[in-house]
């Protein structure tokens, strides 16, 4: 009987004891560092910088492998310039632009009307979120071909192995996202500036990337015949209703992040290039004659010469350094054993003669997304084929002054300036200035020679723009694989073999083997 009685005391004095440990338990269980939730103007600025490095990275190292800006120095198995690489390469951007995704689709579903009334909308968000979401979409597709695209980013679904879609159908979507976005920036909501290292919240420049890289998505697959038609008469609507698509009219409309910490390691806004190569690596590479030959031919100012542009106080691109033996560009594709060991390095910002104390490597403007020139050399295209009234000239000279003054801002972005009059004799002693009597051809490359050099540095944009034209005609060394031919697309990440195999062997059923000779939809005749 006591030790029945024990028993009861002993849990009526813990009752109390468990209802304390129990109150307040909700409270006490939640994380006050880690946050389970988020709102758009918290994910878009990280969302955008993580967005740009890996087309960064790439551009450096394999892009401009491809298209002759370097050459590695390195005879080593798999280099890139001739046209061979370890299939390992294509997992990178696969892994990092997918995770961004996720990202900018949260950035529009965010920012939309919740069930229960409690946050309004906001149509900037979700626009940013849909235009951003095209343009990594459009560069996987262009790398890869076929990817998951409408059952993609469902990992919060369950759905981790997506079936892959035929490109034709993701560029069509990607339009219908765009139509979408340019309507919801009409309405001019409001957004958050220091959420928006791109356009520091002008909803206004948004709606003119949209439009602009509207008109760079269709003329990629212009040349495709059953949605040809189609191509052209949007480019011919965009280009002739301004108020209703209104598009770049200058650099400073250009898509970008500036990097505004300079050689800090620690500013969000840092140079991806500061943060992640070493210096050493990057200068390792050597520019390529073809890159460096014509910029000299042309006495053109985004290269450093032994004595400084004008005055000397213009500001510089400084692509190169001169070696000791002078301006020297290495051959692409030479053979293994007979590569030259000097060249003009990636590095020097300032006036070669004296040596810089800046590099490309901590240039602010590396951020690119989509420039200003780019869409004047869409524009020359568009009007040399006779889908659009203008001159076709004048686009093509604007292309011209506007690369130039991007990376040296001081060079007018006026193509009847004085200074833009004597580029345009030098260009003309090259043989490079525009001719209306050409053959078509003929001002496709010319077009495109300036268009390669308008891109530098904007992801793999040169390679895409190559492989859809052939120009500009690059030479070929006697050291190339794939048997000279220009490499059509990466090879889709090994482990998507193994985690997605049902999918993968779809895929490659429908496109072709997964090598990269097999040519994307619209590279296909």
């Amino acid at each position: 009987m006591r030790k029945q009685l024990f028993i009861a005391c002993l849990v009526l004095m813990a009752g109390p004891t468990l209802y304390s440990c129990k109150k307040g338990f909700e409270e006490l269980n939640v994380d006050p560092i880690n946050i389970v939730s988020t709102t758009s103007d918290k994910l878009l600025a990280p969302a955008l910088v993580n967005a740009i490095w890996p087309g960064m990275s790439r551009n450096r190292n394999f892009n401009n492998e491809l298209m002759q800006v370097t050459v590695g120095q390195s005879d080593g198995d798999n280099t890139v310039f001739r046209y061979a690489f370890r299939a390992n390469v294509s997992d990178y951007l696969w892994n990092a632009w997918y995770v961004q995704l996720t990202n900018f689709k949260q950035v529009d579903s965010l920012s939309r009307e919740r069930a229960d009334g409690e946050k309004a909308p906001n149509a900037t968000y979700q626009a940013i979120g849909k235009v951003c979401k095209v343009w990594l979409f459009s560069n996987l597709t262009d790398t890869y071909g076929d990817i998951p695209y409408f059952n993609a980013l469902q990992g919060d679904q369950q759905n981790v192995a997506p079936a892959f879609d035929r490109q034709k159908d993701i560029y069509l979507d990607l339009f219908k996202q765009l139509e979408e976005a340019n309507t919801l920036l009409a309405k001019g909501d409001t957004i958050v500036a220091t959420s928006d290292p791109v356009y520091n919240g002008n909803v206004g420049q948004w709606r003119k990337f949209v439009n602009s890289l509207y008109l760079r998505l269709l003329l990629r697959v212009s040349g495709k015949t059953d949605v040809q038609q189609q191509c052209i008469a949007k480019i011919k609507q965009i280009v002739e209703n301004p108020s209703e698509y209104p598009i770049f009219q200058s650099n400073a409309d250009g898509a970008r992040i500036l990097w505004s910490g300079g050689i800090s390691t620690t500013d969000p806004y840092t140079s991806p290039y500061v943060n992640g190569i070493r210096a050493q690596d990057f200068r390792g590479p050597a520019l390529c004659a073809f890159f460096l030959d014509n910029l000299i031919a042309w006495s053109d100012p985004r290269y450093v010469s032994s004595t400084p542009y004008g005055s000397g106080s213009i500001g510089r691109l400084g692509i190169a350094q001169a070696s000791t033996g002078g301006w020297y560009g290495v051959k692409s594709g030479y053979l293994p054993g007979q590569g030259e060991p000097k060249g003009c390095f990636f590095q020097s910002y300032d006036n070669a003669s004296t040596g810089g104390t800046w590099s490309l490597q901590q240039n602010p403007r590396t951020g690119i997304i989509m420039q200003y020139a780019e869409l004047q050399f869409i524009l020359a295209e568009a009007a040399a084929k006779g889908w659009i009234t203008g001159d076709t000239k004048t686009y093509f000279y604007q292309g011209i002054a506007s690369a130039i003054n991007y990376w040296v801002p001081n060079f007018p972005e006026n193509i009847s300036s004085t200074e833009f009059t004597t580029h345009l004799t030098n260009l003309d002693a090259a043989s490079e200035t525009w001719d209306d009597n050409l053959p078509l051809e003929d001002k496709m490359e010319l077009i495109h020679l300036q268009k390669y050099y308008a891109l530098f540095l904007t992801d793999l944009q040169q390679w895409f723009e190559h492989r859809r034209t052939g120009h500009p005609v690059l030479p070929k060394g006697p050291g190339l694989s794939n048997n000279g031919v220009m490499p059509a697309r990466m090879v889709y990440p090994v482990y998507v073999q193994a985690a997605n195999p049902v999918n993968y062997k779809a895929a490659v059923a429908a496109q072709g083997p997964d090598e990269i000779f097999t040519n994307v939809w619209w590279q296909q005749p």
